[in-house]
């Protein structure tokens, strides 16, 4: 099945925008894997040391050559509830490639930040520079170069889309990403956000509170709202770096097991010793990143990978811009109304039918390009299936079935949900940003109000608990940006203004910060650039300018005379709070070499 006219046009125009880059990187890879397996360049002192712990018949396998060693990356800590369950995956990953004829061992660990602790904290400044500093520890683990694969274990918000970065980097080695799956149902994702809301207008207690937030985020798993962490497992499966029907299987069952095995077993049948040679950087191309940002606005994903698939394209020498995002969300419809974008958390989602269902839909209406390569060695329609286990505990795929197990969850492509998809790209005379609008009410989608300025959220929480937020407004929160203080999430802003809004306030947010990738009910239009600490527009805007955020017609409008905009000097801000504590002052360097939001928010592109 072909992508259809629109797609297809403008994956042509990213194929052709990329052409010199994505040909040089091409050539890096291609020069890399000529030199065939890599411990054969190593010297015998090198090789030594690199198996110096393995068994003597992992020893003789490595000293030979002729067998694929597999290298395990892993953002294995047991403080992330998504991350604790890959404690025990080296061991079966070992046993996997041993059955196989292979060795694996583990090239090295990635930091993992968890942003449900940091969110509101200053922790959080660290997130999104976490995510380049994790391309650069795997690149350290990886430039051993005893490796033929590798795997990638990682789940969350920032991890695994360094991981990606780090797998095209080393394009010329194989990648298999292997989830480790959702936590259980908990407390309704609905229930949490109305107990929060009731805590910040003073009506129930912490202990009320810890509840209910502890008995959302109760075990091992990824959190099952559908945000960032999820919307990366998604898009690993979607671009074809998870074997079909794995990502939201949940831990600790035997299928998860299975398939765990599965992939590492999948990932030594994929190296340049065998016959199914597939490189990483070749297996994913301008058609992949297309997949993955169609897949995104399917299911109504993320904000957070506007910055996070335009930085993972570059890697691979392709330039996705805001423009191409925006454009594929007009062509493509919402399939999946899964928290906050709906009710149903990720395991309804799963059970309604989910990604092999969501494939297959989007492929019959050409939203997608079928003709990919995958880890798994085929198009895109070998993911139109469900994983279970056979008799012998092994995984067997099923198509899914043809009507979906939910349809108020996961509905066809004849009866989306709305026509277009979940992002939209924002321009005007404050700059470019980006709104998610999958969960925020048709009735405002429109939002025409004056500005209270705030260069800080604490300041505006401030002002919330001071009653001082009356009548309509959209609150500008500026010097938010990467050079500011590395982009942090504003999460905690969500309850304040949903409960302005529940009282019939009509709001926004304007921001060239970040948003949780679980942006809700309320309009917000953020990762504005240029950005305040730039001098972007942004930081012209004085108290009580009138805004306008049009998310139906894609503009941001500053309704201020053009001779006394011109007039204006950007306002400047006291950031010295932000450059020490909780490790701030040892990513100095990174805030003054961050690139612009639209390009990836990157300190590497």
């Amino acid at each position: 099945m072909a992508a259809n006219s629109t797609i297809a046009a403008i994956t042509a125009r990213i194929v052709e925008r990329s052409k010199p880059s994505r040909e040089a990187y091409l050539g890096r890879i291609r020069e890399a894997a000529s030199r065939g397996p890599h411990r054969s360049v190593l010297g015998c002192g090198n090789l030594a040391h690199g198996f110096a712990v393995c068994s003597p018949a992992d020893k003789s396998l490595l000293a030979g050559d002729k067998a694929p060693n597999l290298g395990i990356i892993t953002a294995y800590n047991d403080m992330l509830s998504a991350h604790q369950p890959y404690e025990t995956y080296p061991e079966l990953i070992r046993q996997a490639a041993r059955e196989a004829g292979g060795v694996a061992q583990v090239a090295g660990g990635v930091p993992a930040m968890c942003d449900g602790v940091t969110q509101g904290q200053p922790g959080m400044e660290l997130s999104l520079f976490s995510r380049d500093l994790i391309a650069m520890s795997a690149g350290i683990g990886l430039t051993h170069n005893m490796f033929d694969a590798v795997v990638y274990l990682g789940v969350c918000d920032k991890i695994v889309p360094g991981l990606a970065i780090a797998a095209l980097t080393f394009g010329h080695l194989p990648a298999v990403f292997i989830p480790a799956g959702p936590m259980t149902s908990g407390l309704p994702n609905d229930e949490k956000a109305r107990v929060r809301q009731l805590f910040a207008e003073g009506k129930v207690g912490r202990d009320e509170l810890l509840e209910a937030e502890s008995k959302s985020y109760h075990g091992p798993g990824t959190c099952t709202f559908y945000g960032t962490a999820n919307s990366n497992q998604m898009l690993m499966e979607i671009m074809g770096f998870h074997m079909p029907g794995s990502s939201f299987v949940n831990p600790g069952t035997p299928l998860r097991e299975a398939l765990t095995r599965e992939a590492a077993k999948r990932a030594l049948e994929i190296t340049a010793l065998g016959n199914e040679y597939t490189a990483a950087g070749e297996m994913i191309d301008e058609r992949s990143i297309v997949n993955g940002v169609v897949g995104l606005h399917a299911t109504g994903g993320s904000t957070n990978h506007t910055l996070h698939l335009v930085a993972i394209a570059r890697a691979a020498g392709i330039h996705l811009t805001w423009q191409d995002v925006s454009d594929l969300s007009d062509a493509v419809p919402l399939l999946a109304r899964v928290y906050p974008n709906g009710l149903a958390d990720v395991n309804h989602f799963n059970a309604a039918g989910g990604m092999g269902f969501l494939i297959r839909e989007l492929l019959k209406g050409g939203q997608l390009h079928d003709d990919v390569r995958t880890v798994f060695g085929q198009g895109l329609e070998a993911y139109t299936v469900e994983a279970k286990l056979d008799e012998n505990r092994r995984v067997l795929r099923m198509p899914v079935p043809e009507e979906s197990g939910d349809p108020k969850v996961l509905t066809r492509i004849e009866t989306p949900f709305q026509q277009s998809g979940g992002l939209k790209m924002l321009s005007g005379n404050i700059g470019t940003g980006v709104i998610k609008i999958s969960a925020v009410k048709p009735d405002r989608h429109l939002i025409e109000a004056p500005a209270k300025v705030f260069h800080d959220q604490a300041e505006l929480n401030a002002a919330f608990k001071n009653g001082e937020l009356t009548g309509d407004f959209v609150a500008v929160v500026r010097f938010q940006g990467p050079k500011a203080n590395g982009m942090p999430e504003l999460h905690k802003l969500t309850t304040v203004l949903g409960i302005l809004q529940d009282r019939g306030q009509r709001v926004a947010l304007l921001t060239d910060g970040r948003m949780s990738g679980a942006s809700g009910k309320v309009p917000a239009a953020i990762h504005v650039t240029p950005e305040a600490k730039d001098g972007g527009p942004i930081s012209l805007i004085r108290e009580g300018d009138m805004i306008r955020l049009d998310a139906e017609n894609g503009s941001l409008e500053l309704l201020v005379d053009a001779a006394e905009l011109a007039s204006r000097t950007p306002v400047t801000a006291d950031l010295s709070h932000n450059e020490f504590g909780l490790g701030r002052e040892m990513f100095a360097i990174f805030r003054q070499m961050a690139g612009p939001a639209d390009q990836g928010a990157s300190v590497l592109f």
